[in-house]
């Protein structure tokens, strides 16, 4: 599958295994092989692999296939590959001539050991490959199609950077500035055409209004100019039932400590009975030289006060006038009469 990147989007039409047999007397056999083509991507995007393939080589996971293990100097990429719980390593590259996949690992899973990654273990013999290979299949540089070209992009808004895709950053030493933009490969269709939204002046817009063609629009199964809208005959929307008392409060009832029919019995006594009048309520006077006690805040008498009937209409109670309490007169004291004892019982 990695052939097709530096092809340009093609791989053999029928891969095989055997170029040809020679024998001890010198005979060649040639395999029989179809030497055609197939295009599987466009040149374009291939190339915009490669170039992250080169990237990941370079600066990425397989960073020290030169520095460390000596990879000369030929434009290749590649990517490492680490298993799950360590039980395979991988690492797949190629350059102009060759291809090379190498995997390490056991026939039955199991762990190579903890923290073994490709970068370690299969990197080292992929670079030992390729620099064989290179003295029978010296590599050549890959082209970049001309429908591609390198423009300069904004990390931050995905657009076309400008001198103000600045941004500041607080270190140790103090605030310095860093740049958001990169270089990207794109094609016509892929190269944004507006400048960066994000940074720049103050009223530098924050939104993008996007032409309706731009993007596919999802169109309504039915017309919904033929619907008749439902209105709502209240404030909210319910089922039958409110069954989370979310819109009506449900009145839980209060604790009996009585029989019903006891209860009943003081509901109606406490109830007045409109067919018959109100009696006044009449105060008693203190008498002369008597000191009165302290009472308190006298209740105003001109209040009407209205009582509702079960059946709904009012009852109105009449006023409460004070009377004088009348003088307690003193009586006279009681003499009992003394009753004889009998001597006999005294003694």
């Amino acid at each position: 599958a990695y052939t097709i990147f530096p092809n340009g989007g093609w791989r053999p039409k029928l891969p095989h295994v055997l170029e040809r047999i020679e024998e001890k007397d010198g005979t060649v056999w040639h395999a029989q092989h179809d030497y055609g083509k197939q295009n599987v991507i466009k040149p374009e995007i291939a190339y915009e692999v490669h170039s992250c393939l080169v990237d990941a080589l370079d600066k990425g996971t397989g960073k020290a296939a030169r520095p460390n293990f000596g990879l000369k100097k030929m434009e290749a990429a590649g990517k490492t590959g680490t298993a799950y719980d360590f039980t395979d390593v991988l690492f797949a590259g190629y350059d102009n001539a060759i291809t090379c996949a190498v995997w390490a690992g056991f026939d039955k899973p199991q762990r190579i050991f903890r923290g073994a990654f490709g970068h370690d273990i299969a990197l080292p013999v992929w670079v030992d490959v390729m620099n064989a290979s290179a003295e029978h299949y010296p590599p050549k540089d890959i082209s970049q199609p001309r429908g591609l070209e390198r423009v300069s992009i904004c990390a931050k808004s995905g657009l076309l950077a400008t001198d103000k895709c600045v941004e500041k950053i607080k270190t140790s030493a103090g605030e310095t500035e860093e740049k958001t933009t990169y270089l990207e490969l794109v094609t016509s269709d892929q190269k944004p055409t507006e400048p960066c939204d994000v940074h720049g002046e103050l009223h530098a817009s924050l939104t993008r209004d996007l032409p309706p063609s731009e993007f596919p629009r999802a169109a309504l199964a039915v017309d919904t100019n033929a619907v008749t809208p439902i209105t709502p005959k209240g404030p909210t929307l319910l089922a039958t039932r409110d069954p989370y008392n979310s819109v009506h409060a449900m009145v839980y009832p209060k604790p009996t400590s009585s029989p019903p029919e006891a209860e009943k019995a003081v509901t109606s006594e406490e109830m007045p009975d409109p067919t018959k009048p109100v009696l006044k309520a009449i105060p008693v006077q203190p008498a002369e030289g008597e000191a009165s006690a302290p009472s308190s805040a006298p209740v105003p008498t001109d209040t009407v006060t209205t009582v509702v009937k079960p059946s709904g209409s009012p009852v109105e109670v009449r006023r409460a006038i004070p009377v004088a309490r009348p003088t307690p007169q003193a009586s006279e004291p009681e003499i009992r009469r003394a009753n004889p004892v009998d001597e006999d019982e005294s003694n």
